[in-house]
């Protein structure tokens, strides 16, 4: 199998229709003159495979309609008498340029145009012509071409993912390198046609072989024929055939969406003026719907610039540059072991960005990063499932995974660990010998550690991948009116959290498998052991009130202002004591944010007549470093009101939206009691931006209450908020207030 048997076949046939079409000639009376034979497509590019089409079109100068008839008769019936195919057109130059200009597999075709017999100035006259006009009017094909590709990538999916993938009309196949060829003749489209010149000659191979054991013209590669073909083409086994099959496919994939992303960048220029670069994060510049590294950036002095661009680009939905995904690939040093906490807040913003992310996260794996960061991600690249249940290959089933899980994470008290744990849930398979459910145990305990998670964390994510079909097998193999199935559970599965985390990874895990292995009843059965389970624990407990040093208790009985500024790793540690005062932590927050500073997390808690506040901060791009004189002053100007907040805030949000980012889920507030602490707690889950907090408390403020204490983290892109707060005679809020309250808050954050 290969180019020199394609072409072998092709002069094959090509020997055959020249005896005929002669043969024809004398037989009705026609000159060679008056008429040529071309092939086109597939047999045009003498790419002939041996289950394929004959395509020809017969160009004339405007001979008899009865005549040609008789000739076509007489040409072809001895192909049709053998069962061969053949599909052909019989036209006039014009009439061949009009079909050219309305259907576009017409114009798609002629690029491919190749003389065979007959008059050869008539055959190159429409090859030229179809040609130019390919270059001329290719701003009329873009609409049309671009249309017929995404029904065909709608109707036959992804060829990178699917188990029993077509080959040539998937996403990634044949077809779509034709049409890379065909855009490549356009002058003002660069197309990377070397990148996808050893994904062609795989995939052409392994349809030469399906042709061949089939004995069809098949395209579609299904279970029963990858043994054969993979026996066929010399590979060890299927799953190396269909890894080979996947990795083809992703390159053409890739390939073709930047050139798509230039086209409409091309159409763009010629109505808009270019777009100017802005800065959009430290070493990054964003213009034209792309992120690019800024040249003047010094790469190698930052290994976490790569995963801070793939956040940014997903959750903006913007496009990593080509450049800039090789530049990275090529220049970036190894992120430290642990990573800093920033790179690990990268990816989960990453893999919180939800569809956007795929697009992200394939550009990376392209270029090998992901690998560089996640070694243990190499071995489950393009890994196929020969299983009846799966749609995808291993690794795009944990990135549907993912997907899912971020439609998820109002419902958890830890988006971060669900997003991770949804990523890797799989990363054991691919072993024959271990369970993939104990081996992925094994390997994400060590790889989040070198995420710098803390070890609590840690056996909650070995937990969790460990047992991610625990509640599906359970529900639907299981008596849940037994008591033994609910103490079964709980005998691996021992808190809320845990059980809360697991329950969205089944959702998520089976909803990426698809309809056959996660239904409504099942959903319904899985829902059913979650609330028995939950009944027989105490619940989710809130985050605790912050406890405070002796230092600190003395600092707050001083009644000043006091900022305190640490740097930690990329971060700052800011401990502020002031006076307490209705609306304090609303302040606060404004005056971080607009020093561009991004909060990461904070714990406050009012203490007698003062306000206790330890905030890590990240610094934001292009930010000056914060000092402690300029925090203080600019705090003291903001409480006795010298600083318009609200403007300022207004102004940060502004400037956000000129990149609004991809749909989020709205945000989800919810109210409930707490006795030990005599307090109302508030707990706010929403996707984060500029001035969260402030708004937050700004809002609970205006209902007349006071936030004794807050604990605040920003997990991944997601903040997690939560307030305690009382009336003001220092008591928790009644059932019917503490709803409204959330309710109001809930209504407003909606509005921003």
């Amino acid at each position: 199998m290969g180019t020199r048997e394609r072409r072998e076949r092709s002069d094959q046939i090509d020997r055959e229709l020249v005896s005929l079409f002669h043969d024809a000639l004398l037989h009705v009376g026609i000159t060679s003159d008056e008429i040529s034979l071309t092939a086109v497509g597939g047999y045009g590019r003498g790419e002939l495979s041996p289950g394929s089409d004959l395509d020809l079109l017969i160009l004339h100068s405007g001979i008899r309609e009865e005549k040609l008839k008789d000739f076509v008769n007489a040409f072809l019936y001895p192909l049709w008498s053998t069962n061969r195919k053949v599909d052909y057109s019989l036209r006039t130059k014009s009439e061949t340029l009009s079909s050219a200009k309305l259907d576009i597999k017409v114009i798609l075709g002629l690029l491919d145009l190749r003389f065979i017999a007959g008059n050869g100035e008539l055959a190159d006259d429409i090859s030229q012509s179809a040609m130019d006009l390919w270059k001329k009017e290719y701003r009329l094909f873009m609409p049309m071409l671009r249309e017929t590709l995404d029904e065909r990538h709608d109707r036959s999916g992804e060829l990178a993912y699917l188990l029993e993938p077509d080959l040539k009309e998937a996403r990634g196949g044949l077809r779509d390198i034709n049409i890379l060829r065909a855009l490549s003749h356009i002058d003002s489209i660069e197309v990377a046609l070397d990148r996808v010149a050893a994904a062609e000659s795989i995939l052409m191979n392994v349809r030469d072989a399906l042709h061949t054991v089939s004995g069809r013209d098949r395209d579609q590669l299904l279970f029963t024929e990858q043994d054969k073909v993979a026996e066929l083409l010399g590979y060890f086994d299927a799953d190396v055939l269909m890894m080979d099959v996947a990795k083809s496919a992703r390159s053409v994939d890739y390939t073709a969406a930047r050139t798509w992303d230039r086209i409409e960048k091309v159409g763009k220029r010629s109505l808009f003026k270019r777009a100017r670069p802005v800065g959009i994060a430290k070493g990054l510049l964003a213009f034209d719907g792309e992120i690019a590294i800024d040249e003047s950036f010094d790469i190698e002095s930052d290994p976490g610039l790569g995963l801070r661009a793939a956040a940014i680009a997903a959750q903006r939905g913007l496009h990593l540059t080509v450049d800039a995904c090789v530049t990275m690939a090529q220049r970036l040093t190894d992120i430290p072991t642990p990573w800093p906490r920033q790179s690990r807040e990268d990816l989960v913003t990453l893999i919180g960005a939800g569809e956007q992310m795929i697009e992200t996260f394939e550009a990376l794996d392209q270029e090998g990063l992901i690998s560089r960061w996640i070694p243990e991600w190499e071995h489950v690249r393009f890994l196929p499932q020969r299983n009846v249940l799966h749609r995808h290959t291993v690794d795009r089933h944990m990135l549907e995974t993912a997907f899912r899980a971020a439609a998820l994470t109002r419902k958890v008290h830890r988006p971060d660990l669900l997003l991770i744990a949804a990523l890797f849930h799989d990363i054991g398979k691919g072993f024959a010998d271990k369970d993939h459910s104990e081996y992925g145990e094994e390997l994400i305990a060590p790889l989040a550690r070198r995420m710098g998670f803390p070890e609590e964390d840690v056996a909650t994510l070995s937990l969790l991948v460990k047992h991610h079909l625990l509640l599906s097998s359970v529900a639907t193999r299981r008596d849940l009116d037994d008591p033994q199935t609910i103490s079964f559970v709980l005998s691996y599965i021992s808190d809320a959290q845990s059980l809360e985390l697991l329950h969205a990874l089944s959702i998520a895990d089976g909803e990426a498998t698809g309809k056959t292995a996660w239904s409504n009843w099942k959903a319904a059965l899985v829902q059913d052991l979650v609330d028995r389970c939950l009944a027989a624990m105490q619940g989710v407990e809130p985050a605790r009130q912050l406890e405070l040093t002796k230092e600190q208790l003395d600092l707050a009985t001083s009644g000043k202002l006091k900022v305190r500024i640490e740097p930690r790793e990329e971060n700052f540690i800011i401990e502020i004591v002031s006076p307490d005062r209705m609306g304090l932590l609303s302040i606060v927050a404004a005056v971080l944010s607009i020093s561009r500073l991004d909060v990461r997390s904070a714990r406050t808690r009012s203490v007698g007549e003062s306000a206790v506040m330890t905030w890590l901060v990240a610094l934001d791009a292009y930010a000056p470093e914060p000092t402690e004189d300029g925090l203080h002053a600019l705090l003291t100007r903001a409480l006795d009101r010298e600083i318009d907040l609200t403007k300022k805030i207004d102004e940060r949000i502004a400037n956000f939206r000129k990149y609004p980012g991809i749909p989020t889920p709205p945000p989800v507030v919810h109210a409930i009691n707490d006795l030990a602490t005599d307090a109302t707690i508030i707990e706010v889950r929403m996707h984060d931006k500029p001035g969260v907090l402030y708004n937050v408390s700004r809002a609970i403020s205006k209902f007349g209450v006071d936030i004794r204490a807050a604990i605040v983290a920003t997990l991944g892109a997601e903040a997690f908020d939560t307030l305690y707060v009382t009336d003001l005679q220092g008591n928790a809020l009644s059932e019917e207030k503490a709803k409204i309250l959330a309710n109001q808050v809930e209504n407003y954050l909606l509005t921003l």
